[in-house]
């Protein structure tokens, strides 16, 4: 019998700031049907088109970053973002907090196009071929044009949306299947080309994080405090193994192990194939929602005791602590030897991998709960004031 939980604990709630052709083919050499492995990176340094940058939110690259980024471009939306930007066919795109979504020019930060939603959208977007999908609090999957914004379909679930959306190719089905986790308890797979529900599967509470996909499996976990392992075809469920605690956040699955923070204050790796448990870690009394990055040797996550934390991957023990002077609810990214992350307290920082400290930071005055995206040595993150960033080098 699946545990009764405390529905309201891991409700997962918007923070704002304490202070107050060619397009088709870029898009496909990105989206490829292999998952990160978090020991090589996987990301196309031209793209980053959905949540952590690959299916299975390793959040790792291998792209050269500046040793002191500077301010290359901003946009100014109409709301604040909480979910992260995203980056796919030379454009950029972002969902903000009064509805709308954004095609941004990659290169100059020009509006392209903007397409208004019928509530706030927490989620971060994902592209695949040519498509765009972004779940919304209206509780609806929208499929839209990535070039024009026009409006495909969209499928309603019982609940809001706030994770993103991932896919998978099955073979013999020409468009993807995509899928997106809802609070009204169930995850979806749907025909990316119609909106048809293909499967669902249901849990006993909502679901917050976005489902990674990894050899075929699909792996999420939710509020009813379970990793749950489905196929990714069938919607079948291959196995569930026990969380410990309420999953707020989104689970990175790499080498066949599935690592992830929960509502009581851990950090811990799953062995997906057998169920067990090979280590948790705990420091202070404080809930995990950040997605960790997973390297070939480390793992990389942030916390709401205000710090990020770089654990050893064998063994969960900590090698560094780095603290902000707010919760840190973003996903890290470790490109090669650094580490990106924001804050609440409106930090975006960059660290070094091999010990944690600030090798540069920048005050964008909201709070930061996204994950950058980094493409082609540059990085682009929002926060929760509504202005859209681009960092790198000089020209």
């Amino acid at each position: 019998m699946k545990p009764m939980m405390l529905r309201t604990s891991c409700r997962k709630t918007r923070r704002w700031p304490s202070r107050v052709a060619a397009w088709a083919g870029a898009i496909m050499l990105a989206m490829t049907a292999g998952i990160g492995s978090g020991a090589e990176p996987s990301q196309n340094k031209a793209e980053w088109p959905m949540f952590r940058g690959d299916q299975g939110f390793v959040g790792v690259t291998d792209q050269d970053l500046p040793a002191s980024p500077k301010s290359l471009w901003k946009f100014r939306a109409k709301g604040g973002f909480t979910g992260s930007p995203i980056v796919a066919g030379g454009r950029v795109f972002a969902a903000d907090s009064s509805g709308f979504v954004y095609a941004l020019q990659f290169a100059s930060g020009s509006e392209i196009w903007k397409r208004e939603l019928p509530d706030a959208i927490e989620a971060t977007p994902l592209v695949v071929d040519g498509v765009l999908y972004v779940g919304c609090l209206d509780g609806s999957l929208h499929a839209l044009d990535a070039a024009t914004g026009e409006v495909k379909w969209k499928f309603a679930t019982g609940e809001k949306i706030v994770g993103a959306a991932n896919f998978y190719r099955v073979k013999d089905r020409k468009a993807p299947l995509i899928f997106v986790g809802s609070y009204d308890n169930k995850m979806y797979a749907l025909d990316g080309g119609s909106g048809e529900k293909v499967w669902e599967f249901e849990t006993s509470n909502w679901i917050n994080g976005a489902p990674a996909v990894a050899d075929g499996k699909v792996v999420f976990g939710g509020c009813d405090s379970e990793v749950h392992v489905v196929d990714a075809a069938t919607g079948k469920e291959d196995t569930a193994v026990s969380g410990g605690a309420q999953i707020a956040g989104s689970i990175a699955v790499a080498n066949g192990s599935a690592y992830y923070g929960h509502y009581q204050n851990e950090v811990v790796r799953v062995d997906l194939k057998d169920g067990k448990h090979l280590w948790s870690y705990a420091d202070r009394d404080k809930a995990f929602f950040s997605t960790p990055a997973v390297t070939k040797d480390r793992v990389v996550i942030g916390g709401r005791d205000t710090r990020v934390h770089c654990l050893d991957r064998e063994t969960g023990k900590a090698i560094w602590t780095f603290a902000t002077k707010d919760e840190v609810d973003s996903s890290p990214v470790v490109s090669k030897d650094k580490v990106l992350v924001g804050s609440n307290d409106g930090r975006l920082y960059m660290l070094g991998l091999a010990d944690g400290k600030e090798l540069w930071s920048f005050d964008t005055g909201g709070s930061i709960t996204a994950s950058p995206a980094v493409v082609n040595g540059r990085i682009v993150i929002g926060d929760s004031n509504g202005t859209l960033y681009m960092f790198g080098a000089k020209p």
